[in-house]
């Protein structure tokens, strides 16, 4: 059956992010911390196009993170860093004319705007109309595989909704002491079964499922 769910990695003081986060630092002061474990890896060069790199305990994580996918959610913060109407000349996006996603996306805004169909079968789709509208969108696309969400305060209304299926999370051992968080506003009606845990270099991947 297909799932919603996400992957993100986070701090030991629960940030997904660091503070200020701006063109120049688009995870934030700090933020970058949180994926230096995965910049070695051969898995996540093959994503962009390029050979080599490490293989280990991490690696069969990052490669389930695009098994069975078929659409993704992610918010306008995580798109870009613009605001705002998006003008004449607008952000196409941090990750070139070949984002890595390979796969229809849906990206949630207050302003309209054509979708945007890039190199290597990214397309980004731009959603007005709230996240239960991207959502169908989403799984529609997906054809019966799973939708994943990205960007803090995406995931967070998710998982106020109660829509969020399954969740991965990489656990950094990092202090960033101020930023973004996921978790903030959410009670204890949030239950959580542990899937599994792996120990890696540099951080530790753990996976639950939401219980509904």
């Amino acid at each position: 059956m297909a799932k919603l769910r996400f992957n993100i990695a986070i701090s030991l003081d629960g940030y997904v992010a660091g503070p200020d986060q701006s063109e120049e630092n688009p995870i934030g002061v700090g933020g970058m911390q949180l994926h230096e474990w995965l910049f070695p890896l051969a898995a996540f060069n093959e994503m962009h196009g390029r050979e080599g790199g490490e293989v280990n305990a991490s690696t069969p994580v990052v490669e389930g993170w695009f098994e069975n996918l078929g659409a993704i959610i992610m918010g306008r913060n995580m798109f870009g860093p613009v605001r705002g109407p998006w003008g004449d000349d607008p952000w196409r996006g941090w990750w070139g004319e070949e984002p890595p996603f390979h796969c229809p996306v849906f990206v949630l805004t207050h302003h309209s705007r054509e979708p945007l169909e890039m190199e290597g079968g990214t397309t980004f789709h731009f959603v007005t109309d709230g996240i239960e509208a991207a959502l169908e969108r989403a799984t529609e696309a997906a054809a019966d595989k799973d939708v994943s969400l990205g960007g803090a305060s995406v995931v967070r209304q998710y998982l106020a909704a109660g829509l969020v299926d399954e969740m991965e999370l990489a656990l950094v051992p990092i202090l960033l002491g101020a930023g973004e968080r996921i978790f903030d506003g959410l009670g204890p009606d949030l239950k959580l079964e542990q899937l599994w845990a792996i120990e890696a270099p540099g951080v530790t991947h753990l996976k639950y499922r939401v219980v509904k």
